[in-house]
């Protein structure tokens, strides 16, 4: 069975050995220890795959408790339906949490063009000679 070290993980997946650290800390991977000390990682292909799925994780704006949760499924008898099913409710909820954001980002946008058009008249009636009153 091949096996990886910090570094080369770090590379493939073109993340920090730092941030691999602190996945491990979370519980995310488990690395076997060797050397003197135990100081040195050695990594399986689970821990690569956990890897590679907590980073898609990430992409997709997850927290690294619902990654975890959903990475620990597999871990478990293969029940791909259950793991399936929890994946999509995780997604549903990340979704209307993603939707209620930009809801609410359009309405900032929308205050903001609004102060910007009432700031532009403003300048336009200064320009023009008139007394303009500060909005």
């Amino acid at each position: 069975m091949p096996t990886y070290t910090i570094t080369e993980l770090a590379r493939e997946f073109d993340v920090t050995a730092r941030a691999i650290r602190f996945y491990e800390d979370q519980g995310l991977l488990s690395p076997t220890r060797e050397g003197a000390g135990g100081r040195n990682r050695v990594y399986t292909p689970r821990d690569r795959t956990r890897l590679k799925l907590t980073l898609r994780g990430k992409r997709l704006g997850l927290a690294l408790s619902e990654i975890k949760s959903l990475v620990d499924m597999y871990e478990t008898p293969k029940d791909t339906s259950a793991q399936m099913n929890r994946f999509l409710g995780v997604l549903a909820q990340h979704r209307e949490t993603l939707e209620q954001q930009r809801e609410d980002i359009e309405m900032a946008l929308a205050e903001i063009t609004a102060h910007e058009e009432e700031c532009k008249r403003l300048l336009a009636g200064v320009a023009a000679g008139a007394h303009v009153p500060a909005p």
